[in-house]
């Protein structure tokens, strides 16, 4: 009962627009009542629409349009938008400006595929070489270790010799040195290689966009 003063019948909508096709004939002051009947119309959770001369608030954020009595649309107003929606949407905002000042740069940057492909090589090159090196690096330090190991082999706790001295504590301290060591040459081996991963990947890409951007095929 308490929606009864918000919902018009379809006959009476009916009505607005049998009296739109007569305004002609009708008084000019029937005539600007029609035109100037404001009415609310909104859809409530089952997808039912409905119409009133007010929007019940429980629905008032969500969308709705204002009609005159021929129908005619006069407002629109969309649904209030979730946080969610609107950090979605500032995220879309964010990457097409990044897409935007990328494509600037490339531009900007260079003249000519040849020219990224140039820088390309000489980056890449330049990881390859300290990875080498890092390789390098880790083998002689894996030798030490070896070494180390073997030798320890004379020593309490490793030796099976229940006469076997203590390891000394300068061995102690060169077991934990180079495993220590041996441990951060190999991070920096994967760090390179994903490094050289995520370079050769974004050259090509950069490589592809230019192409785009400039109408090579």
């Amino acid at each position: 009962m308490k929606h009864l003063s918000w919902v018009i019948p379809a006959c009476v909508l009916a009505g607005f627009s049998a009296l739109g096709a007569w305004a002609p004939v009708l008084p000019a002051r029937a005539a600007d009542t029609q035109q100037s009947r404001r009415v609310y119309q909104w859809v409530d959770e089952h997808g039912e629409t409905h119409y009133g001369d007010r929007i019940p608030p429980e629905y008032a954020s969500q969308e709705h349009r204002v009609i005159n009595g021929q129908g005619v649309e006069l407002e629109h107003t969309d649904a209030q938008k979730t946080g969610a929606q609107l950090a979605e949407e500032e995220q879309k905002k964010a990457d097409a400006a990044q897409r935007a000042e990328r494509d600037h740069n490339l531009l900007n940057t260079y003249v000519s595929v040849q020219e990224i492909e140039h820088l390309r090589d000489q980056r890449l090159n330049l990881i390859s070489d300290q990875i080498k090196v890092t390789n390098q690096f880790l083998e002689i330090l894996t030798g030490k270790m070896n070494k180390l190991r073997v030798v320890s082999t004379r020593y309490k706790p490793y030796s099976p010799d229940p006469n076997a001295p203590p390891m000394t504590d300068q061995m102690a301290e060169d077991l934990v040195r180079v495993g220590s060591d041996i441990h951060t040459q190999q991070e920096n081996l994967r760090e390179k290689r994903s490094e050289e991963a995520i370079m050769s990947k974004q050259f090509e890409s950069d490589i592809a966009r230019f192409k785009e951007l400039k109408g090579i095929h």
